[in-house]
């Protein structure tokens, strides 16, 4: 399968369109500061190897597909021509023990833009249901859309610089649990999105929106927002034989769950709340698989 054909000229156009649609919110996108491939090994790996050569901050890597895609955990991801990858550089500030913002804020604008824009432009009452799987990953019906990947460069114990790397399906074939976003919308009264430049802009709006926000009001102001974008938060959560609910999100990426009382000790990892006293516990992202699983390597990654 040959790569989607791909305009840069039809890409800043398309980015004009979503940031008027949003009043501008989120910064402008610089001439000159696109780098686009049909194959790369990996646009992360790309995008470093241009700040290495001097590239700023606002630097953009798309590649249409990818030989040597990554994802969190150091996991394998099919990165197969007809799908988005794309990498942006950036200049945050920010304490190493709170790298998980910018994953947090990156998933959760890239999700709100999806969600509003394309009915915003198609002037349709229609929402394209994207949701947010904890910590990094974007999911439709319930299957993997896509994911973020966040990679940092540390300096006196602050993260100075970073770059964010977006793999999403678009017309690429993916394994199971994942879904393709042109065969969805195909299956819709209004597409919604209707090119590859288009979904590329949404997506690149999406990290700088987010990242805006959090540079201007904090992780606090976006975590409610997150919690509702959360996929599975309705369902049980079982630690140590115990169901728990999810109640929120940690500025450190932690997901807080409640247990439900019992009697019962345990020495597992995860303590057994006192008796008729809910318990939270906070769980480290990687800590558990909340929705699908599989073995195979997933669709996405940078």
């Amino acid at each position: 399968m040959k790569p989607i054909p791909f305009s840069q000229q039809r890409f800043e156009a398309a980015y004009r369109i979503v940031q008027s649609a949003d009043s501008g919110s989120a910064s402008e996108f610089p001439a000159g500061s696109l780098y686009w491939f049909d194959s790369l090994a990996s646009t992360n790996q790309t995008a470093w190897e241009l700040l290495e050569q001097g590239a700023p901050a606002g630097t953009v890597v798309i590649a249409l597909q990818q030989t040597a895609g990554r994802g969190q955990w150091g996991r394998q991801w099919s990165s197969l021509p007809g799908g988005l990858y794309l990498s942006v550089l950036l200049a945050p500030d920010l304490p190493i023990e709170y790298s998980a913002q910018l994953t947090l804020c990156s998933t959760w604008g890239i999700a709100t833009v999806l969600r509003t824009i394309p009915a915003r432009l198609s002037g349709v009452n229609v929402q394209l249901p994207v949701q947010v799987k904890w910590l990094n990953d974007l999911i439709l019906e319930e299957r993997k859309l896509g994911g973020v990947l966040t990679e940092t460069r540390i300096s006196q114990e602050r993260m100075t610089k970073a770059v964010v790397g977006v793999g999403l399906n678009w017309a690429n074939p993916v394994p199971e649990p994942g879904i393709n976003l042109k065969s969805y919308l195909e299956r819709q009264e209004t597409p919604l999105i209707e090119s590859l430049e288009m979904l590329a802009a949404l997506t690149l709006y999406g990290v700088l929106s987010g990242y805006q926000r959090w540079q201007v009001e904090g992780i606090e102001a976006l975590l409610p927002s997150y919690l509702e974008l959360l996929a599975y938060r309705d369902r049980p959560v079982w630690l140590n034989g115990q169901a728990g609910a999810i109640v929120g999100i940690t500025p450190r990426g932690e997901l807080r769950v409640q247990l439900q009382p019992t009697d019962t000790s345990s020495s597992e990892p995860f303590p057994a709340s006192p008796p008729n006293r809910p318990l939270e516990v906070l769980l480290k992202p990687g800590t558990i698989s909340l929705g699908y699983e599989s073995s195979s390597p997933q669709p996405g990654g940078t």
